[in-house]
């Protein structure tokens, strides 16, 4: 990866860019309100331009158009249901960890939105250098095709993880004085955000993993938002649980929610009549890695992840008549393989991402 971007961001100008407006939140909700639907849609599509004219280079956006584009996910968000149910086909990504340059490759070998549907599985940022790239080029599909670009959260998008691993010191360094009031927004948008995806009623899609509160499908649609950080619940468990070695449940190593064992895997697919397990929050040598007789698999979308490992990313890619295979991205030289379901891996232990 590049060094991390040092670029200023202007400010904006035009009658929008009143700082009393810019700082006053009652204000910029009831100017954003009033913005036409055509009106917002042009402005996505100009922000997707400017974005995608980086080409992973520092590009400078105005303050008020990420407040902006923050406002619009948050009311597609917050009008969308709890657990997001779609169908096939759809290309689902896992971590992508600020790396920009690797969210564009994704998209010019599967195909940039509309072309393609997808399924992210979370962690935006963090770690690497491009955070508010990777999130703004999101949040914009997000806002310009908001039923076939669908964003679950991942334990990152938790203001007291992101806080410490690289995004809220991205925005603090580049956004100068306006920095406060982007990361508070930001994060009123991040806690809304959906956190689990059925597709076809058989692959149950979230960023970490199953829970001991989780008896229903039902559990899932009725999930609570926002939902309480502290406390033992379905909802952290889905960002932050993991497969691994063990029978039953055992507290996990993070220090947060727990460790499942291959019976459980199979248990809940039993339970909730699915088939198949797609989940992120691990890296993994070969950008997917299965586990539980292929009940689940865990699929990393970072390629060299962090600059020190020499993983390749996956894309699991689902048809409309939910037949599972892989693209796969390698590091060294971005070649893109085609890969069928694979003989068994035995998932890795917990890696901290």
């Amino acid at each position: 990866m590049s060094k991390k971007p040092s670029a200023q961001v202007a400010e904006p100008s035009s009658a929008v860019s009143d700082n009393d407006v810019l700082m006053d939140e009652s204000k910029r909700k009831e100017m954003f309100d009033r913005k036409p639907d055509e009106s917002n849609k042009k402005f996505v599509e100009e922000f997707i331009r400017v974005l995608l004219s980086c080409k992973g280079v520092s590009k400078a956006v105005k303050t008020m158009d990420i407040l902006r584009l923050a406002h619009i996910c948050k009311r597609i968000f917050e009008s969308q249901a709890r657990l997001i149910e779609i169908d096939g086909p759809v290309r689902i990504c896992g971590d992508l960890h600020a790396q920009f340059p690797d969210l564009i490759r994704l998209f010019a070998q599967g195909g940039f939105p509309p072309d393609s549907n997808y399924l992210f599985l979370g962690d935006y940022v963090d770690r690497g250098a491009y955070n508010l790239e990777v999130l703004l080029l999101c949040l914009s599909y997000k806002a310009r095709y908001p039923n076939n670009f669908m964003m679950l959260r991942g334990n990152h998008e938790l203001a007291h993880i992101n806080s410490q691993f690289g995004f809220k010191e991205e925005i603090f360094t580049r956004k100068g004085e306006f920095a406060p009031v982007i990361y508070a927004e930001i994060t009123k948008m991040m806690d809304v955000m959906p956190i689990v995806g059925l597709i076809g009623g058989r692959i149950l899609c979230m960023h970490g993993g199953l829970s001991k509160h989780l008896k229903s499908l039902d559990d899932l649609r009725n999930l609570k938002c926002p939902f309480n950080l502290e406390e033992e619940c379905l909802e952290n468990d889905l960002m932050w649980s993991d497969p691994g070695s063990v029978k039953g449940w055992e507290p996990n190593t993070r220090g947060a929610s727990f460790t499942f064992g291959e019976d459980v895997v199979h248990e809940y697919c039993k339970m909730l009549d699915i088939d198949l397990i797609v989940r992120g929050h691990q890296v993994v040598q070969d950008g997917y890695e299965f586990f539980a007789n292929k009940k689940l698999v865990t699929v990393f979308s970072a390629p060299h992840y962090s600059g020190t490992f020499t993983n390749s990313a996956a894309v699991c890619k689902v048809s409309a008549g939910l037949e599972v295979s892989f693209e796969v991205l390698v590091p060294e030289d971005m070649k893109v393989q085609e890969r069928k379901p694979a003989a068994e891996r035995t998932a890795a232990e917990p890696t901290e991402n």
